[in-house]
């Protein structure tokens, strides 16, 4: 995949995206002839790309989001730990739950980092964390979320971006649990160790020079 190519055609797939869902909703307020109202500023999105570490690390970089918290969705253990979710069994997926400031950041952004810094192709694994836990997965919160999702995959896997098939799967939010208080922040209280150094750093640095106008300061 010529990465140039790539990232030039997931920002148009999602400025499309983002402009279709937002074009829709004026019609549809103009038709009711609805008063605007006061809407939140902030939105929850819950995003699996293998170890939580990685996507965490690099969501805390990105302007626009105020919160950034590893845990464990999707299974149906109560209030598994993070020994339970490692043997692969529980149904959980280790993730990253985002709130995010919609008039600085929208999902579309989002995402398009999300399928920057993983690989979206490869089935329950990303490079050495191997098993269900580490699947690439998005778990929506509005239908909006759903839509968007699974329209930017669908662009994606018709434009061939990847070599292979996008496996990731579009689920809603269920059973979510934060993770234990030594997984939060872990790159930045644990840079030195090995795992960071040759397997989180890359990821944050591929986003710190592909979103630089992202970037918090």
């Amino acid at each position: 995949m010529k990465r140039n190519r790539f990232f030039s055609l997931l920002t148009i797939i999602c400025t499309v995206c983002a402009v279709h869902l937002t074009s829709c909703g004026q019609r549809q307020v103009k038709q009711k002839q609805i008063q605007p109202v006061n809407i939140a500023a902030s939105d929850t999105i819950t995003l699996g790309g293998g170890c939580f570490w990685c996507i965490e690390a690099v969501f805390e970089r990105m302007n626009g989001v105020s919160s950034v918290e590893s845990g464990y969705a999707g299974g149906k253990l109560p209030k598994p730990s993070y020994e339970q979710v490692c043997t692969g069994r529980t149904g959980y997926t280790e993730v990253v739950q985002l709130v995010y400031d919609t008039t600085k950041v929208n999902l579309a952004t989002i995402l398009q980092a999300f399928f920057t810094v993983h690989d979206p192709t490869t089935l329950n694994r990303q490079g050495a964390d191997v098993g269900p836990q580490y699947r690439s997965a998005i778990f929506y919160h509005s239908a909006m979320q759903q839509l968007l999702s699974k329209k930017i995959i669908a662009e994606l896997d018709a434009s061939k971006a990847y070599d292979n098939k996008i496996v990731t799967a579009v689920e809603p939010i269920i059973n979510y649990f934060s993770a234990e208080g030594y997984h939060q922040d872990y790159y930045d209280n644990n840079s030195s160790a090995p795992y960071c150094q040759f397997v989180v750093q890359p990821k944050v640095e591929k986003f710190e020079k592909v979103f630089k106008a992202y970037l918090k300061e």
